[in-house]
C-alpha cells in the first residue's frame, strides 16, 4: 500500500467517529420528531374533544333557553347542536387510538341520554307544561347528566396526560438514553480506533521515516559508508532507495576529490618542499666552497657558522613537515596555564635580547586548570612565539596574557592564552588564509606553523583567533575549556 492510501487510510478511521456521531445524531432527531408528533396528535385530539365538550354544553344550553319562551330560535339551535356534537364526536373519535374507544362509547351513552332528555323537555314544553319540563330538565341534565359528563371529561384529560404527555416524555427518556449509550460506546470504539490508527501509522511510517532520517544523519556527518535500508515498497522506500543512491554518488564523488586533494596536496607540498630546500641548499653549496678554499681563514669560520644556521634552518622546517604529515599522540591532562606559559619563555631568552624585544607577561596564578596535552600545547606557545618574534626583527613589544573567558559565547568557563606583538601586522587579504598548509608571507618561512597551531588547539578542544591591522602589530588568542568543563563535557581522558 502506498504512503498515500495509508493516510487516506488514516484520515477515513479518523473522520469515522464524526460520521457516526452525524448518523445517530439524525436518526435521534428522527425518533424525537415522531415523540414530538405523536404528543402533538394527542394535543390536537384534546382540541377536538374540546369543541365535543363545547358544542355538548351549547346544546343544554338551548333547551334553557327554549323553556324560557323567550328564544323563538332555541328549537332549531337544539336540533342543529345535535348536529354539530354529532359532527364533533365522529372526528373525534376517528382520532382516538383503539385502547381509548372505550371513552368515546361512554360520551356517545351520555350524547344519547341528553338528546332523550331534551326532545322529552321540548314534548312537555310545546304541550303547556313547562314546569314539569323544567323539572325534567333540571333534574336529569342539571343534577345526573351534566355532573357524569364533567366526570367523564376528566378522566378523558386524565388518560390524555398519561398515554400522551408521559408517553412521549418516557418516550424522549429512552431516546435520550439510547443516545447517551451509542455516544458512549462510539467514543470508546473512536478511541479504539484512534490508538489503533496511531500504532499503526506510528509503526508503518513514523519508524521507516525516523530510521531514514537518523541515517541522513549519520551520512550528513560524513559516514558516508553507513547502510540505508530500503524494504519498503511505498513513496517512502522510494525515498530511501533515492537517498542511498544519492549516498553512493558521493561516496565515490568524495573518494574522487580526496583522491584529486591529495594529489593537488601533494603537488603544494613538493612545491613548498622543493622551493624551501632550494634556496639554503645553495647557500649551504656555496658556503661550503668557500671553506673549502680557505680552511684556515676567519672567513671560513663564518662560513661554517652560517652553514650550522641553514642547517638548523632546514631541520626546523622538515620538523614541521613531519609534525603536520605525522600528528604526535593525543595524551590530555590537567595543566596550569601559568606553568604551560613559564615553562617555553626560558628558550626565548637570548633571542629577546638579541633583537631587544620587551616583553611582558600577566597570567595569573589562580587561571582555571585545563586539560591538554602539554606537549602539544608547549609546540602550540612555541609557534606563536616564534612567529611573534620573528615578526620584531628590529625590537618591539611582546605581551603574554591570560584570563577568565568561554571558549564561546554563553558557553561553559574557559581560559584565554593572548600573544600580543607590535610588528607589521599581516595584510587583510591574507589573515584568513594565515593557518592554511604551506601559506605563508615569509620567503623563510615553511607555511606550517600556524596550520599545526589550529591543529593542535582544536584537538585539545579550543579554538584559535588571529586578529591583525597593518601597522600596529598581531593579535593570536587561544580560547580553551576549563578542566571541569572539559570533565564535564565528558572530555577525552
Amino acid at each position: 500500500m502506498t504512503f498515500q492510501r495509508k493516510l487516506l487510510l488514516g484520515f477515513s478511521l479518523m473522520a469515522l467517529p464524526a460520521l457516526l456521531v452525524g448518523a445517530e445524531a439524525i436518526r435521534s432527531n428522527a425518533l424525537e420528531r415522531r415523540a414530538l408528533e405523536a404528543l402533538g396528535g394527542s394535543l390536537a385530539r384534546n382540541r377536538t374533544y374540546a369543541d365535543v365538550e363545547n358544542a355538548m354544553f351549547d346544546q343544554t344550553e338551548a333547551i334553557w333557553r327554549h323553556l324560557t319562551g323567550l328564544d323563538p330560535d332555541a328549537r332549531k339551535e337544539w336540533q342543529l347542536g345535535g348536529e354539530v356534537v354529532n359532527y364533533w364526536m365522529d372526528r373525534w373519535s376517528s382520532q382516538l387510538p383503539k385502547e381509548q374507544a372505550n371513552l368515546a362509547d361512554g360520551v356517545r351513552a351520555i350524547q344519547r341520554q341528553i338528546r332523550t332528555v331534551g326532545d322529552s323537555v321540548i314534548r312537555l314544553a310545546d304541550a303547556g307544561r313547562r314546569e314539569d319540563a323544567y323539572a325534567l330538565a333540571r333534574r336529569e341534565l342539571k343534577l345526573r347528566l351534566l355532573p357524569t359528563l364533567a366526570q367523564v371529561n376528566r378522566e378523558i384529560y386524565r388518560q390524555t396526560r398519561e398515554s400522551s404527555v408521559q408517553r412521549a416524555f418516557s418516550r424522549v427518556e429512552q431516546i435520550v438514553d439510547t443516545e447517551q449509550r451509542l455516544l458512549v460506546g462510539i467514543i470508546a470504539a473512536a478511541l479504539a480506533v484512534g490508538l489503533i490508527s496511531s500504532w499503526l501509522i506510528t509503526r508503518s511510517i513514523a519508524r521507516p521515516i525516523n530510521e531514514l532520517r537518523g541515517a541522513m544523519a549519520v551520512v550528513g556527518a560524513g559516514d558516508l559508508d553507513h547502510p540505508i535500508a530500503a524494504r519498503r515498497r511505498d513513496e517512502i522506500g522510494d525515498l530511501a532507495r533515492a537517498f542511498a543512491d544519492m549516498t553512493d554518488r558521493l561516496r565515490h564523488t568524495q573518494a574522487k576529490l580526496v583522491q584529486s586533494e591529495k594529489l593537488a596536496s601533494i603537488g603544494e607540498m613538493s612545491a613548498a618542499v622543493a622551493h624551501g630546500l632550494r634556496n639554503p641548499l645553495a647557500s649551504l653549496r656555496a658556503a661550503a666552497q668557500f671553506a673549502l678554499k680557505r680552511p684556515d681563514s676567519p672567513a671560513s669560520r663564518e662560513q661554517l657558522g652560517a652553514i650550522i644556521d641553514e642547517v638548523d634552518r632546514l631541520d626546523r622546517r622538515i620538523t614541521h613537515l613531519l609534525s603536520f604529515s605525522r600528528p604526535a599522540p593525543f595524551h590530555p591532562m590537567q595543566e596550569s596555564v601559568a606553568q604551560l606559559v613559564e615553562g617555553v619563555l626560558p628558550a626565548f631568552t637570548q633571542l629577546l635580547e638579541e633583537r631587544k624585544v620587551e616583553l611582558r607577561v600577566d597570567v595569573p596564578a589562580d587561571l582555571p586548570a585545563v586539560r591538554v596535552d602539554p606537549m602539544q600545547m608547549e609546540q602550540t606557545l612555541i609557534e606563536i612565539v616564534s612567529n611573534a618574534l620573528d615578526a620584531m626583527p628590529d625590537g618591539g613589544r611582546l605581551a603574554i596574557a591570560g584570563r577568565r573567558e568561554p571558549v564561546e559565547p554563553g558557553g561553559p568557563e574557559g581560559v584565554v592564552v593572548e600573544v600580543s606583538d607590535t610588528g607589521p601586522g599581516i595584510p587583510a587579504e591574507a589573515l584568513p588564509r594565515v593557518t592554511e598548509p604551506f601559506f605563508t608571507t615569509r620567503t623563510e618561512g615553511t607555511g606550517l606553523g600556524l596550520a599545526i597551531v589550529k591543529r593542535y588547539v582544536e584537538q585539545n578542544g579550543g579554538r584559535l583567533e588571529l586578529a591583525s591591522r597593518p601597522g600596529t602589530g598581531t593579535t593570536v588568542r587561544v580560547r580553551l575549556p576549563a578542566a571541569r568543563a572539559a570533565d564535564a563535557r565528558g572530555g577525552t581522558a
